[in-house]
């Protein structure tokens, strides 16, 4: 036998706990329902609910533990057992509204636990007496040792507050079954699912301008961003086209940029969208967008002249920069990838006369 604490404990509201679970908390349902018992509940896994006489001061308490059933003193006017399979490493006495009190360290394994008290029917002078310094009343001793699960079982009732605590559990209903929480942790699970797809819901709603596009927009990808900040509804009139005037518009938009830019006529870069034109691959030194972008800065045909942003906030960005990839976006195998891309860069190379664009965009859309 092991002697885990002999004192005192102060109680408030008539109870202490046993608790093993790793957080603690309030028990999700009274730890008394559907016992015959209404002193020890454990109808919370990992969690007893122990009753007491006096309803705030001190009492006697014992906690021992054991490595079979020890026989019951007769000193104990109350006795019942129960059992009690720990949910942690580290079993933990507590009182109300306070921490540990001590620990007994049990293995996570099944325990019966035998709960005595003498002294139940504390009388209020002698409650104000404690209160007052004087020695407890009442005491408590908590036995712990290891066995199977059994029934719980009142080995001796003799007080009035007992009988009452006795009463109080037999009125309670039962706590839910295994079927009923499992039931009960898929919906809860389902809603927080539900509430998960809700807010992605309304992020991705947020990050298309207040409303998602089709699924063929979508799966594009691409520079689409850029028109979602800078009109949203052209993403749908081009999506509405069909592939057709998908693949005609990402022409254009690539020479409307490349012939803002001046760069329409340089020769390697003209060869280009012809090809963009015929449906064939970029060849040469545009078979590869950073090989390009080499050509573009060392080439002393290609202009340089700067534009503002799209925004209006600066006012020295490179125009052939901005133009040269509407080429490589045009040149998409998917149309509707093709069109959103070539015109993204295409406004980019507008920078702020960008509106013009867009609305050359639509009459030929229309």
């Amino acid at each position: 036998m092991r002697t885990v604490y002999s004192g005192e404990l102060h109680v408030s509201y008539m109870q202490f706990y046993v608790d093993s679970r790793r957080e603690f908390g309030e028990e999700p349902w009274d730890s008394r329902a559907g016992q015959r018992n209404g002193l020890c509940g454990a109808a919370v896994p990992g969690f007893l609910f122990c009753t007491t006489g006096l309803h705030t001061g001190r009492v006697g308490l014992t906690v021992e533990v054991h490595e079979d059933a020890p026989p019951v003193a007769e000193c104990w006017e109350e006795v019942v057992e129960v059992s009690f399979r720990p949910t942690s490493s580290r079993t933990s006495v507590v009182p109300w509204g306070d921490g540990e009190l001590c620990a007994a360290e049990l293995p996570e394994t099944d325990h019966r636990v035998r709960y005595c008290a003498r002294g139940m029917d504390v009388e209020w002078d002698a409650e104000s007496a404690v209160l007052d310094g004087g020695p407890p009343v009442d005491h408590y001793l908590l036995q712990f040792w290891p066995a199977p699960p059994a029934p719980e079982l009142i080995v001796r009732e003799t007080s009035r507050q007992a009988a009452y605590w006795h009463g109080v559990a037999r009125g309670l209903p039962p706590p839910p079954t295994a079927e009923e929480l499992a039931e009960a942790e898929r919906r809860r699970q389902e809603a927080k699912e539900r509430e998960r797809a809700e807010a992605r819901e309304r992020a991705e709603r947020r990050r298309w301008g207040g409303r998602i596009p089709s699924e063929r927009v979508l799966a594009a990808g691409g520079n689409v961003m850029m028109l979602v900040r800078l009109d949203r509804d052209l993403i749908d009139v081009v999506d509405a086209a069909g592939p057709a005037a998908q693949r005609d518009l990402a022409g254009w938009a690539a020479r409307r940029a490349l012939s803002a830019a001046g760069l329409d006529r340089v020769g390697w870069i003209a060869a280009g969208l012809d090809a963009v034109d015929r449906g064939e691959a970029l060849a040469g030194p545009l078979a590869d967008l950073t090989r390009a972008f080499e050509r573009l800065f060392a080439d002393p045909d290609v202009p340089h002249t700067l534009v503002d942003s799209t925004d209006g906030s600066c006012d020295n960005v490179l125009q052939q920069a901005m133009a040269l990839p509407a080429l490589f976006g045009a040149a998409e195998p998917n149309p509707l990838r093709a069109a959103l891309d070539a015109l993204s860069h295409a406004a980019a190379t507008w920078g702020s006369a960008y509106p013009d664009l867009f609305a050359e965009t639509r009459a030929r859309l229309s």
